[in-house]
């Protein structure tokens, strides 16, 4: 039985400045340490015992919030940029209302780009794909993710065997500190044990 607990980075500075968060650097605000530290002890008592890897993004809000989390498993995650949020060009470092103002093109599919230097959901999702089959492959009893919104949707997309296109449909949209579960067994069954849910 493979278990995958993905863990969507806490509050940061960039959900309460109105300032895109993509690949801009952000820090965690109080309240987001505050909820790493609730996850982490959540984690603790719920994980004795087993062995535990944890991975993250290493853009600073995700970081962090794995730091925290590794503190009280008494481990430190491994950082990795296949983890990273989608890129969405030149508006990095801009705000949410320049973003909307200065649109190159809306999404209709998943090759579209927001901008012409942006990934598109394509783009995320091939650059996701190679660290997913070696997330599977992953020997320890559980695995940790503490990553994005809108990567973590492409990565629960891909556990539940959907294909690249079903993104331009359908979303799992979590929020800020939120925890999905995911078991696999050996005869190929993947459940959702938990879904975007507070631990």
């Amino acid at each position: 039985m493979r278990r995958i607990i993905a863990v969507q980075h806490t509050q940061s500075v960039h959900h309460t400045n109105g300032m895109v968060g993509s690949w801009t650097d952000w820090e965690l605000t109080d309240t987001g340490r505050a909820d790493a530290r609730a996850i982490g002890s959540a984690l603790k008592k719920k994980l004795e015992g087993e062995d535990v890897i944890l991975y993250s993004s290493d853009l600073k809000r995700a970081a962090k919030t794995s730091e925290i989390i590794g503190e009280y498993l008494g481990i430190s995650p491994v950082l990795k940029r296949e983890l990273r949020e989608r890129n969405l060009g030149r508006c990095c470092g801009k705000s949410v209302q320049w973003l909307r103002e200065n649109l190159e093109c809306q999404e209709r599919t998943v090759d579209d780009r927001l901008f012409s230097d942006a990934e598109s959901r394509r783009d995320e999702w091939n650059r996701l794909k190679p660290f997913f089959v070696f997330l599977m492959q992953d020997p320890h009893e559980t695995v940790i993710v503490v990553s994005h919104g809108d990567l973590l949707d492409v990565l629960f997309a891909m556990f539940l065997g959907l294909t690249v296109e079903s993104l331009a449909e359908k979303k799992i949209s979590g929020f800020p500190g939120a925890v999905t579960e995911l078991t696999a067994d050996g005869s190929g069954e993947r459940l959702v044990r938990r879904l975007v849910d507070i631990l």
